[in-house]
């Protein structure tokens, strides 16, 4: 059997191992995502497995020292591998570049199969699968990591912005004062008003949040949050399952979902929620016929889910220090902020609170 085709496949063989090592690394250590993390390291040792009878051949003939690709590779791409790896500024440009590396070799291997010589060695389609199987792995890892810094806002104080408790006041210029005190995300809520009314509003807010940096959301309405580009869109448990939710959003947006029961915030990790929003912690006369769950119940969410939990229901400044230690990652307020007269210094009193609580409690 000719020499060449063997190296080719032997050095595709090791950019795929390595590059699908990469990725399986950045799903366990980075995204802490074990189910993603087993289906990298399945395809790799499924596609290692499919060339275990050329192995001794394989390595018989790799001549890595008197390979020309070695020493031309710095003047084609103009950077050296350390550099090219220091060149990338991202977790995504680092997925995408090994996603890329182990598709291409997939195709060079997948085409060499297909030769008289080792058609009857090797299953041309087998690596022709373990390709289309990494371009949904690829979309997967890409969309965890889009969301990632998504998620980490969903931190200290998360603002309800209900138009109906605005009594008249603008919501720019409300969203700008509570974003100033602090707040690093904004939810749009309006059970009253028309979506063509709510669709200006939401257009304004948005483009002022993405001015801030501070994430977006829209309440309920998924038609609205894709018509306004929303960060992403809350949804209860009477609203759309958050299977449809997540299959109509793109891969970057996130989905957070209300719960009241441990069952509840378990079932919408599985259905792919970014947090979860557990309550009421506390009676309140935001919602009057709402499920009081205290916060035991927030205890036992946070220890069984390691996505944001956000707490709501009747939270204020007196009590807020008791739902930060119960493990809340963010505390959602309307009346709060939005019943003072200041909300600028109701919101920034609430983000002082949370972040001294949330400070004693690292310290111990």
């Amino acid at each position: 059997m000719p020499h060449q085709p063997l190296r080719m496949i032997d050095a595709n063989l090791n950019r795929m191992s390595e590059g699908l090592r990469v990725l399986e690394d950045v799903a366990r250590f980075v995204l802490d995502d074990a189910q993603l993390s087993q289906r990298l390291r399945a395809l790799r040792h499924e596609l290692m497995r499919g060339t275990g009878g050329l192995r001794i051949e394989l390595l018989s003939h790799r001549d890595s020292d008197e390979d020309v690709g070695r020493h031309c590779a710095f003047s084609l791409e103009q950077k050296s591998p350390v550099e090219q790896v220091a060149a990338r500024q991202s977790l995504l440009e680092v997925v995408t570049a090994n996603a890329k590396r182990v598709q291409e070799s997939l195709r060079v291997i997948e085409e060499l199969a297909k030769l008289p010589e080792l058609s009857g060695r090797l299953n041309s389609a087998s690596f022709e699968r373990g390709r289309f199987s990494l371009y949904s792995l690829e979309k997967d890892l890409i969309s965890r990591i889009s969301r990632r810094e998504k998620r980490e806002k969903i931190a200290g104080l998360y603002p309800i912005l209900d138009r109906q408790f605005l009594a008249g006041r603008d919501e720019l210029d409300v969203a700008t004062d509570i974003i100033e005190a602090g707040a690093r995300v904004i939810q749009l809520r309006d059970k009253q008003s028309s979506k063509r009314e709510l669709l200006s509003v939401a257009q304004k807010l948005r483009e002022l949040c993405t001015k801030a940096s501070v994430l977006f959301i829209i309440n309920d309405y998924l038609d609205l949050a894709l018509a306004v580009d929303a960060d992403g869109v809350h949804v209860g448990q009477k609203d759309l399952p958050l299977p449809v939710v997540r299959k109509e959003l793109s891969i970057d947006r996130i989905v957070g979902c209300s719960v009241t029961t441990v069952s509840q915030a378990l079932e919408a990790v599985r259905d792919g929620a970014d947090y979860i929003a557990v309550g009421s912690i506390f009676s309140t006369a935001t919602k009057k016929d709402a499920t009081v769950v205290g916060l035991d119940r927030l205890r036992e969410v946070r220890q069984r889910v390691s996505i944001p939990v956000v707490a709501i229901g009747g939270i204020n400044c007196a009590n807020v220090g008791q739902v930060v230690s119960a493990g809340a990652d963010a505390v959602a307020v309307i009346s709060a902020v939005l019943g003072e007269r200041d909300v600028r210094e109701a919101a920034r009193k609430l983000v002082t609170a949370i972040g001294s609580v949330k400070r004693q409690c690292q310290d111990q």
